[in-house]
């Protein structure tokens, strides 16, 4: 996503020439180019392909609508298997409209990981609910802080339901670090991604993930917490910003590569 500009062969070109051997993919590039062609792409290309992201928008109240939102995870689950990760990533969704019921959003979160935790495991894929920042709690995921996401996930077993670690979520809560300490015991810290925190937000606020190095974050200081928890899988830049979604993708991805290195390593 944070080169959405470039096509599914584009994006695996550019990665080559840069030594880049993991790439986390989203759904919607993947339908487009085709979900068969997409694996035949990376797998030929040697890439590991570390999540696909995303499923989740498990909210809703309306029986039809549930049942609409667990059939399109189940099939997330199958492309995720398909394209050879074992991580899917999950935004849990937000209210339903003209709902402020927070608490029963949450449980009918958990009644669908318990339907799709051991589907998911049947196939080699995990689930990593993914804590937003609490301005998406209306809108887009009720699940706000690492706590919450491991109260979630902690129903069912680490194989099947664990977190997503993002520093644009969670890096103005004190107690995150900690919660990436529960979540590394029990073996649930399923990825970690980074981007940086930049102001003034856009109108939207979607996509005003900033370029590491460029925000408020310190990269290196996340890293040392999911390492210090025993993660030591991929480390994924995963950037919504519409000033780098204008520029050549190639560019971007390569100052992409260079910022990690300085600012993460």
């Amino acid at each position: 996503m944070t080169v959405k500009q470039l096509s599914m062969p584009e994006l695996v070109e550019a990665c080559g020439e840069l030594g880049v051997v993991n790439v986390g993919l989203w759904r919607e590039p993947v339908q487009s180019y085709g979900l068969e062609a997409t694996a035949k792409l990376v797998r030929d290309a040697g890439l590991t392909v570390t999540t696909l992201c995303r499923g989740g928008f498990f909210t809703a109240i309306d029986p039809r609508e549930r049942a609409a939102a667990l059939d399109d995870n189940r099939r997330a689950v199958d492309e995720a298997a398909t394209l050879g990760t074992e991580v899917l990533v999950l935004v849990s969704g937000g209210l339903p409209a003209g709902s402020k019921d927070l608490h029963g959003a949450r449980e009918r979160i958990a009644d669908a990981l318990g339907e799709l935790g051991p589907y998911a495991e049947e196939r080699g894929v995990k689930l990593a609910i993914e804590p937003l920042h609490p301005m998406y709690a209306a809108d887009r995921c009720v699940v706000s802080t690492l706590a919450q996401a491991l109260d979630l996930a902690e129903r069912f077993p680490a194989q099947q339901v664990g977190v997503t670690v993002d520093t644009y979520h969670i890096w103005w809560d004190d107690t995150a670090p900690e919660q990436i300490a529960r979540a590394g015991a029990s073996g649930r810290i399923h990825t970690f991604q980074l981007a940086d925190w930049t102001t003034p937000l856009p109108q939207g606020v979607l996509t005003g993930r900033g370029q590491l190095g460029d925000g408020a974050i310190d990269m290196r200081e996340w890293k040392g917490y999911v390492e210090a928890a025993g993660y030591a899988g991929a480390i994924e830049v995963e950037l919504f910003n519409d000033g780098l979604w204008a520029r050549d993708g190639r560019e971007v991805l390569a100052e992409t590569a260079q910022r990690f290195l300085r600012h993460a390593i």
